[in-house]
């Protein structure tokens, strides 16, 4: 942007001092840069901006009287202090990018509109910071930019120039809020450090009584199925013997109704007998014999005739023969 007037120096970076050097002279024949929009006054009062590319003035009546970019502009904002809401002092900077949309109202609508809108970014930040706390300043800088490109573009509208982003740079605290931070920094990472440890020393608890529950459940699981497989062995047992015994009987029985089937009776009830005597000698001294030992054949018969033999075939669960002897 090129005006008559020089800038102050106190502010504009050697960058920004493109406007203020000399305007252009009115040579009849002009050729505006692209990006470049030229203001004319004729006798003093404005008359028309010329577009990039040939332009004809005339002489004496026409003259430049601002020169002004249309490209984006970069402004250092200087560091200024500003005060936030919890009453500490902080110094900030920024860098404003903006553009002249309209370069009428940038020519007439203020003087030196790249001044003031860095004043009124100045001003905004200060503002702004007044409403956040310290520790939202660092976790709130996106929308505190935000907030200040929205509160200058409410009041550059009437300049014609459109500030486009803001972003600030760098933020100093004070030394002995700056230790504070870093001890709360540090306190902040050691109960993070407590809080992970006992939540590890829980989890291993927790893992701990887990696993032996699981190993109560599958031993006791394993304990139930070994007393099942056992009774079902005992079952299957008892249940293999009591078939065998009634096979026993069966064949028995099927003898004892053939020929000679008593004589072979007696004969088996005979060596019983003599069995029994011959272990009764030799568990004890004392033996106690009936008067009739020497007849043999009396005593066995006697016996035949006293013992009552009942076999009983299961045949559909009920009792289908008695023999007796």
């Amino acid at each position: 942007m090129q005006t008559q007037r020089a800038a102050p120096r106190l502010w504009v970076t050697p960058a920004q001092q493109r406007w203020a050097s000399s305007l252009p002279m009115n040579t009849v024949v002009l050729f505006v840069p692209q990006q470049e929009a030229w203001v004319v006054e004729r006798m003093g009062r404005f008359h028309r901006i010329l577009e990039p590319g040939l332009n004809f003035l005339i002489p004496i009546l026409d003259r430049v009287r601002y020169v002004q970019s249309l490209k984006e502009i970069v402004i250092d904002v200087p560091e200024q202090s500003a005060v936030s809401l919890d009453n500490v002092t902080l110094q900030i900077d920024g860098v404003l990018y903006l553009r002249i949309l309209d370069p009428f109202k940038a020519s007439y609508g203020v003087e030196e509109p790249e001044y003031a809108v860095t004043q009124l970014a100045q001003t905004t930040m200060r503002s702004e910071l007044g409403k956040l706390t310290l520790d939202k300043v660092f976790r709130e800088r996106e929308s505190l930019n935000s907030n200040i490109v929205h509160s200058i573009n409410q009041a550059s509208d009437e300049w014609g120039i459109r500030c486009l982003r803001y972003e600030i740079k760098d933020i100093h605290v004070p030394p002995r809020v700056k230790e504070s931070m870093q001890m709360q920094v540090e306190a902040e990472r050691k109960k993070r450090a407590t809080v992970l440890d006992s939540e590890g020393m829980r989890e291993a608890a927790i893992n701990v009584a887990e696993g032996q529950k699981r190993a109560q459940i599958l031993a006791s699981e394993g304990e139930k199925a070994e007393q099942i497989n056992k009774a079902a062995g005992e079952a299957q047992a008892v249940l293999a013997r009591a078939e065998a015994k009634a096979k026993a009987i069966c064949m028995l029985s099927d003898a004892l109704t053939q020929q000679n089937g008593d004589a072979a009776a007696s004969l088996s009830v005979a060596e019983q007998y003599v069995s029994a005597f011959s272990k009764l000698a030799k568990e004890s001294n004392t033996i106690l014999l009936p008067s009739n030992t020497g007849d043999i054949s009396g005593m066995i018969t006697q016996v035949c005739t006293r013992v009552r033999i009942i076999i009983c075939i299961p045949v559909q669960s009920r009792v289908t023969a008695v023999y007796k002897l």
